[in-house]
Formats: structure tokens, sequence, C-alpha cells
């Protein structure tokens, strides 16, 4: 059965941020800058604020000596939501705000619960997003499932600071070792506890009983649950159980499970976690303090978010004349104002050349038309030099004339000329503590035009020469307060080369999450189109109904009354003039109302710069809340400084570059550099012919909810959470069409167009599965491609062994298995093979491991695969295995039997 999820959802509101600019850093063994924002929809409880201080406090004593006293926490700010009433001890946040914060405190998604979790989907040793804790865990006492708030929150920091994972896996929560015994999916292994299965539960207490073998799997039973012991003599891991008193260290190389098929082994080349965190930034220059002293408790400040305000500083040098791009600024910043910035935001606007020039104060857009007091003084004209620090400084007078504090303020720049003193005002910048948002039009803008971004916490963009760049860019500059609903959603955005007395038709789908504030609109090179606009109810809008601005902008735009209807609108363009022209379509729209949660997508690349040969990777969430949307067509552009365009299908399935498979996260390689410089990243997401699902699973990278412990021999449970039925764990979704920028990223070291060699091997395979069928072993796994993802490999190399350390260690010693009739197909292709695992005899009890190589038409060879393990057994005479003891504890697999799937990573 497959739930139909109605579009209003009682949900916390939740900005999905895109590229993270999380201010932390590292300084003398104390993280300064962590940023806990608690979302507007939390209602207001002194309890919370109170509750965040104990839970950092105690995890930074946690923290200091599970890092072996190296790191603790210093410096925290909370950012207080406008929805709440303000007080004195409440400062102006900078920087601070909830869509780039560290840590979110926002409801649950849906009905699941409040395991606290790390939204995290980048690869090993990569920094997460964020942390999400719910308020009602933050005010409950979930000590006996969680244990103490102050490790949750170390386990959490982990994945988010130093990018390790889970050592559990609730999919896979049993495997058989190399010593043929069965073990919960753990580190370490000297962590203790029983199998048994609840059989039946009325208050407190269970009826139990041992867990019987899988005639099928030959592990456990699906039922089966591993219980662990309350009194344990383990000091590790973290990763695993935070919860265990005894728990106070991370798995190092000596204790760490190799075998346990989890993501931290799947990710990491089983590489364990301690591992992986002294190998991180933070820890390369982070001795361990001298003495015995605890270090200093954390110090708080409480800042509370204002009203929106953002000044517009607009380039009007001579270059802008050049290419139409005063026009194409004016056309782009006219759409901000009237269909992109909140109401109630303060707008202000600077322009300048070799000097600026105030052209408006703080003005509240209030709706009406309050944005024609700004349009009217977009600049016409063209010309003078390029002073970016003189706009700078003339835009932060305007927000201060206006008795607004620089301090949280915003800064739109855009800017298509080259300043050799941008550098100068770099100190000013920072002490504004003023966010700056930067636009590059052109090749040519200042090189150190990012830095402005970087340093404060704001976007950057890079935009060419058509229109939908700057429109791209504009609409992606929403409120940072976590109010999803008030914000601008770019349903399309398409510019089209129309030859002389053509037409050119298309649809855009409008789905019920959407429809408030609906904007279509069309702009011109040279001749206004004939314009036609049908919505699914068969209601037309032409040409006369199209408001064209009294600027000249060459834009006609419509507002459609009322709330837009769900479903496919059509649109037809006739170009009236008889040469070619370049005419864009965009459509905009917000939330249904405040309580519907809309349908988002955001996109960032892994990192803003790189240097050939580095490969990059291109994320894109795609969500509805806090809920995964699935089966949906993700396409990125990636465009160069030369208009040079490449396009991107992005996956969600668990290989390459794709680290969970259906979390909503689309990802895929980028290696086709074109040169150096700028290259702008454009995603689309697209639901089409309802296949578009929710997935209602619980998220990745959580801490472990455990139903209880072991004490004195009884079991001892904790509350039930609500758990996800197998028949509804999806839920249909509307087609729908969604447009995000995500930003620009610069690109160094790279050869000219068109002289690359080859230097990207195929991607690394991870999902190898491997099963006995008689005398036979056969594999399966996701084809990578030629060059990572892309393309078909060469060929494959496949070794087998009877000993895991051979292929772990010695791969290109371990017998090779005749793979000349395998023949590689295209990436992400679902690739089969069987063979005969000669000179090796199949019999009752035998193991095998099995590891994979791709090979690049260069010879280029990719990294070992994930280790499968494929055993034969004999299936027992009894219709069901006998009962076995309560502790862990080694039973041969001799007397069990049948064909295996295990992967250990």
């Amino acid at each position: 059965m497959v739930l139909t999820l109605y579009p209003i959802l009682f949900l916390a509101l939740h900005l999905l941020p895109g590229v993270k600019n999380s201010m932390v850093h590292l300084n003398n063994n104390g993280y300064d800058g962590i940023v806990i924002a608690i979302n507007p929809r939390v209602p207001e409880d002194e309890k919370l604020i109170q509750n965040i201080k104990e839970m950092v406090t105690e995890a930074s004593t946690y923290l200091f000596h599970a890092t072996q006293r190296r790191v603790y926490f210093r410096n925290v700010s909370i950012l207080i939501p406008m929805t709440w009433k303000s007080k004195s001890e409440y400062l102006m946040p900078k920087q601070e705000s909830y869509d780039q914060a560290d840590v979110i405190v926002a409801n649950p998604y849906l009905k699941f619960g409040d395991d606290p979790y790390t939204l995290q989907y980048g690869q090993c040793g990569e920094k997460g997003q964020y942390i999400h804790f719910t308020p009602n865990f933050l005010l409950t006492n979930n000590l006996p499932i969680y244990g103490s708030r102050g490790r949750v929150f170390v386990h959490e920091w982990a994945h988010l600071r130093w990018g390790i994972f889970d050592e559990y896996n609730v999919d896979q929560p049993f495997y058989i070792s190399r010593r043929n015994t069965i073990e919960a999916t753990r580190c370490s292994t000297h962590i203790t506890g029983i199998n048994v299965v609840f059989k039946e539960c009325q208050g407190g207490s269970c009826i139990t009983r041992p867990c019987r073998r899988d005639s099928q799997t030959g592990l456990y039973e699906a039922k089966c649950t591993f219980i662990p012991e309350k009194s344990q003599a383990a000091k590790d891991s973290i990763m695993f159980m935070q919860s265990l008193n005894s728990v106070t260290e991370f798995c190092t190389a000596k204790t760490h499970n190799t075998e346990a098929p989890n993501l931290q082994n799947k990710m990491c080349s089983s590489r364990s976690t301690w591992d992986v965190i002294m190998d991180s930034d933070d820890f390369q220059n982070a001795s361990p303090m001298e003495g015995t002293d605890q270090p200093p408790d954390p110090t708080f400040s409480l800042l509370k978010a204002k009203q929106r305000v953002v000044c517009l500083v607009l380039d009007k040098s001579g270059s802008m004349s050049s290419e139409d791009r005063l026009f194409r600024m004016n056309q782009a910043a006219e759409l901000y104002l009237i269909q992109i910035i909140e109401k109630g935001s303060l707008v202000g606007m600077v322009t300048f050349e070799s000097f600026a020039t105030t052209q408006n104060y703080l003005t509240e857009i209030t709706g009406d038309n309050a944005y024609e007091k700004i349009t009217a003084n977009l600049p016409q004209e063209a010309g003078g030099g390029t002073s970016i620090c003189s706009g700078l400084r003339a835009g932060f007078q305007a927000i201060i004339h206006s008795n607004q504090s620089t301090s949280g303020s915003e800064i739109i720049l855009l800017t298509d000329g080259e300043d050799d003193e941008i550098s100068s005002c770099f100190e000013e910048v920072k002490e504004s503590g003023a966010v700056i948002h930067t636009i590059a039009l052109g090749p040519s803008a200042a090189k150190e035009l990012e830095t402005l971004s970087n340093m404060t916490g704001g976007h950057r963009f890079y935009a060419n020469k058509d229109i939908n760049g700057l429109t791209d860019a504009f609409s992606r500059i929403s409120s940072r307060s976590g109010s999803i609903t008030q914000q601008a959603i770019q349903l399309e955005s398409k510019a089209l080369s129309i030859t002389g007395r053509k037409w050119i038709n298309g649809t855009v789908p409008v789905d019920s999450t959407i429809g408030n504030d609906t904007f279509f609109v069309v702009t011109w090179t040279i001749q206004k189109p004939e314009i036609l606009l049908q919505d699914p109810k068969g209601t037309k809008y032409e040409t006369s109904d199209f408001k064209v601005d009294k600027l000249n902008v060459r834009s006609a735009r419509l507002q459609i009354p009322g709330i837009a209807k769900t479903g496919t609108w059509t649109y037809s363009l006739l170009n009236k003039h008889a040469n070619s022209q370049m005419l864009t379509v965009t459509m905009t729209t917000r939330a249904r109302s405040p309580t519907t949660l809309p349908v988002i997508a955001t996109a960032h690349m892994s990192q803003s710069t790189t240097h050939y040969p580095s490969p990059m990777i291109v994320y894109a969430q795609v969500s509805q809340g806090f809920l995964p949307v699935l089966g949906i067509n993700v396409t990125a552009t990636i465009e160069t400084e030369d208009g040079h365009r490449v396009i991107l299908e992005l996956w969600d399935n668990g290989a390459g570059a794709d680290t969970v498979k259906n979390d909503g996260v689309y990802s895929r390689y980028f290696t086709e550099y074109h040169g150096n410089g700028r290259y702008s990243l454009r995603v689309h997401a697209q639901a089409r012919n309802n296949m578009a699902r929710l997935s209602l699973k619980q998220q990745q990278n959580k801490a472990l909810y455990m139903p209880g412990y072991v004490e004195n021999g009884k079991i001892i449970l904790n509350p039930p959470r609500p758990e996800v039925k197998d028949d509804i764990s999806e839920a249909k979704v509307e087609d729908f069409s969604r447009l995000t920028s995500g930003g620009s990223f610069t690109v160094s070291g790279a050869p000219p167009a068109g002289s690359h060699t080859h230097v990207f091997p195929p991607g690394k395979i991870t999902d190898l599965e491997a099963k006995v069928k008689e005398d036979r072993i056969r594999l399966s796994w996701t084809a990578p491609g030629n060059v990572l993802d892309k393309g078909k490999a060469k060929s494959y190399i496949i070794r087998i062994s009877m000993c895991f350390l051979d292929l772990r260690e010695d791969f290109d010693n371990a017998a090779l298995v005749n793979t000349t009739s395998l023949i590689p197909q295209e990436a992400g292709s679902i690739e089969n093979f069987e063979f005969k695992p000669e000179p090796f005899k199949i019999e009752n009890g035998t193991k095998f491991y099995i590891a994979i190589q791709a090979i690049h038409g260069a010879n280029l060879t990719s990294e070992v695969s994930n280790i499968a393990q494929a055993t034969k057994v004999i299936p027992p005479q009894e219709s069901s295995a006998p009962a076995l003891g309560t502790k862990i504890f080694a039973t041969s697999l001799a007397i069990w039997g049948l064909a295996m799937i295990l992967s250990i990573f």
C-alpha cells in the first residue's frame, strides 16, 4: 500500500541549507563560533535555552576526554527567532543565521519521533550540513534511550565536524564474522549483550525468546534485536552507542571492527573513526593540552534575529553598457524586488562607478507598490570606472542612515568590472557584521569578489550573457530566518532563441504545495512577443493582461490572481520580429499557505574552489520539510566563463559520488573542466509521470535508539518510539518543477579546453554483493564509469580469496577470476556476473571473499571495492533452528546452510 500524503503538514518550517558557511573555527584547542539556531515555529520556552546550555557544557567535557584532551567547546551563540519576545540580554546577530547554523532546533518531520541526527551526505572526512535536535528531545528526559544529551551532542558533532559515520546498521543489524559467529553490527566487538525476539509486551515488561536462524539468509530472523548489557567494560565506541556509561572513546585502529557492515567501513575504506578524526584539519595542529586541569566551561551568547535588511549595491560603470548588462541587471533587480524579497523586509539601493550614489535609503516592502520607489531609481546609463569599496561603504551608510545596524544586514553586490583596490575595505566589511552576497557578471569581474562572500557567510554567484543567470542568482538570495513558507520558489527559468515569426511552446506544473504570490514573466531583446498563457482549468491570459514596466527594461509581468490553479500551465510565445531574438520565461511562486510545506530543491558543489585535477561533486537535495523526495529527474547545468555548458544527470543510487541510496540527495562527480576561472551551477528538479514519492523512513547518521538494556539478567525496556510500517513507508508526490542556483565555484590549474589527458580513473565500487548458488558465485554491483561515474569502464578485475586480509592488504596477489565474458555497462547500471570459484572447492561452511577493480581505457584503475562475502552451508534438517544462548558467542556455521548474502566494507 502507498499512502497519499496530504500537502498540509503540521511541521516545523525549515530552511534547507545549500552551501554551508559555518563560522566554527578551532583556536588553541577551543571551538569558537558555534551557532545553535531555534526555528521560528518553536514556541517560546526559557527551559529550552537552559537545556541547550547544559547539553553543550556537558558535551564539552565529554569531548575533551574523548579526544584525549585535544578539543572542547569554548564560545557558542544561541540564535533566538524573531517570533520570541525581546529581552535586554539578547544581542544583535552578525553573520549568524538559521540557514547557516551548525545546529538547528526544530520540530520533527511528520510523526517520527525525536531521534537526533546530522544531515551528512559528503565523502569520508567531509563536514556535514547541520545537526537537528527537536524541542521534545531537549525538554524531556531521554537518558535511558540515548544517554545524556551531552553525549549525544558529541556523537552528532563527530558526524558534522569530522565526517565520520555510524558504526551500527539498522538495515543489517547482524553479520557472520570470519570466525563463523553471528555478531551484532557494532564497534567495538567488546560490547556485550543478548539477542532476543520480543513476543508480547505489556506495560514495561515483555515475553522474549532466543533468536532463530532465518532459513533464507543464514542470519538471525528479521525480528531479532541486540540488547546490550547496561554494565560494560568496553570504552568504545561513541559512534556505536554513546549511551553506555563505559563508552568514552572512539574506536581506534586497535579496537576497530573492520568486518561490521556499517557506513563507517563502507565510506572510509574500513578505517577507524579515530584515524579519520586524527587526519582532520582540526587535529593537524591540535596537540593535547598539558596538565590535568579541565577546560573552562563554554561561554554562551544569546542573539535575536531581526527584521530583514537588504541593500542592493549595483555597478553602473562603463563596462556595464556592453552585452546589454545594464538592462539585464535592471530586469533581474526588478524581479527580485517584486517577486523574491519577502514582505516586511527593509530594502535600500546604491549604485556605483568610480564613486557611489545612494539611490534609496531603506524602504519597507509592504506589498502594494512599495517596490516602485526603488525600481524608479534603477540606473538607465552606464559610465565611469569601478570602485567596489565605494559602493559597499555607501551601502553601509544607507543602512545606518535608516537607523538600522549593519550587523546582520545583507548587501547584494553586483559588478562586472575589475578593481585593484577591493581589498582595501576587507577590514571594514569584517567589522560591519554584514553578510555580502556577490554576483560576478561576465568574465572580467574582480577576482577577489568571492573573498567578500567567504569572509561574511554570503552566497557567491557567476552570471554570463543571458538574463537567466542573474535571475537564478537573485532568486536564490532568500530569507535566512528559517521561515520557508515566506520564500520565493522558482518553477521555470528558460532562455529561448526564437527565429523570426515563429512560435515556441512550453509547460510548467504547479503542485498543491505552492501557488501563492505567483508571477509569470517574459523578457525580450528586440521586440515584445505575443504571449498566451493558460491555466489547468482553461482560463487564458493574453499579452494585454501582462504589465509592461514603465522603465523600458523589456519585460512583461503577470501576477496570477489569488492562488494559482494546481496542474499543468501551458504557454506560447510568438516572436513578432523578422529577426531572431532571445526570449526568457520565468515563473515564481510561494507556499500555498503558512501551514503548507512546499517541495524545495537546494544545490551546491562539494567545495567553492578546486585545483585541477581534483574532481568535485555536485549535490542537490530535494525534500518536503525533512522528508526526502525520491524517484525524480534532477539535472545539473554547469557553465564556464566562455559559455561552455556541461549537463549532468544527478543520481540518488548510493553508488559513486552518492553516499546513501534514497535519501533525497542527488549527486554526481564533475570532471569536465574547460579552462580556469568561474563556473556556475544550476539545478532543475522535475517530478514526472506520477513517479515521485516521499520517503517516510528515519534519517541516517543519528544517535542509535535502543529498545532497552540488560541489567542484573533482566531486560529493562525503554519507551517505544513511532515506527513506519513497511507498507506505508512512502507517500505519493504530485508532479512538480523546481529550479535553483547552486552558486559559483572557481577552478585553477586546468589545461586549455580540448587538451585534457586521462587523469581520472573509474569510480570505486561500494555496493558489491555476493552469494553462492550451487557451485557458482553470483555477484552484483552498480557499474562505475570510465571516468569516475561517467561512461563505461574498459574492463573489470575480480579477485577472490578465502582470507579477508588477503584482499584488504594484498589485493594484487589474490586469485584472479576469469572475466573475459564480462563486458562493462554504462555507469549507473546494475551489473550481474556468475563464475565458478576455481581452483577452490565449494563445500559446507566454505566462505569466500571477493573484491573488484574497474579499468579505464588508459589503464587507470579504480580503488579496490568493498569486500563481499559469500558462504555456502547446508540447510538443517530441523524445521527451525534450536534456541540460541543469550550471549553473543561462537556458533559454527557448519550445521547451517544455504547461500548467504553479505557485504563487508
